[in-house]
């Protein structure tokens, strides 16, 4: 799926993955709540860390708004659970190694670092309404500040 057809009122791509203690999550679990799904590039690097953090520090907010907060990479089941472990984080983080998800929600593309072509994550987050459609998206996203414009915006949308 590319980027333009995953808009606003679309339904949003169903999924199936292995969380960081190996038990499978499917985005159909969460059918009736908000889903913050964000997409980020790796487990213990600076900004993927800080945005896990600021999403674990705030999970109880999510919560309160009836909103579960899946963080997704292509990192594996063994490597989410020493970042949760290392890290002291509360949210679930879902393994994609094979990119599946990555390549429906238009995240894993192509990227330019150094003078050299690469395939990875584009740091997304989708805001996922209860009746399982995009409510919101964001792309390129910076780390700082994200997850209060996520939280600004549920609240708007609720």
């Amino acid at each position: 799926m590319n980027d333009s057809e995953l808009g606003v009122g679309t339904p949003a791509p169903r999924f199936c993955l292995p969380d960081q203690d190996g038990n499978e999550v499917c985005l159909d679990g969460f059918s009736g709540r908000w889903v913050v799904l964000y997409f980020y590039p790796k487990d213990n690097t600076k900004g993927c860390t800080l945005e896990a953090i600021d999403f674990t520090m705030n999970r109880d907010k999510f919560e309160k708004m009836g909103a579960v907060v899946l963080g997704v990479s292509p990192d594996s089941v063994k490597s989410h659970r020493d970042f949760c472990d290392k890290h002291g984080l509360s949210i679930t983080l879902l393994s994609d190694p094979g990119h599946e998800v990555l390549e429906e929600y238009g995240v894993w593309q192509l990227k330019k670092m150094y003078g050299r072509e690469f395939h990875g994550v584009v740091r997304s987050t989708f805001l996922v309404d209860p009746e399982g459609n995009v409510a919101y998206a964001w792309r390129k996203v910076r780390v700082k500040d994200h997850v209060e414009a996520v939280k600004a915006k549920l609240v708007e949308l609720m």
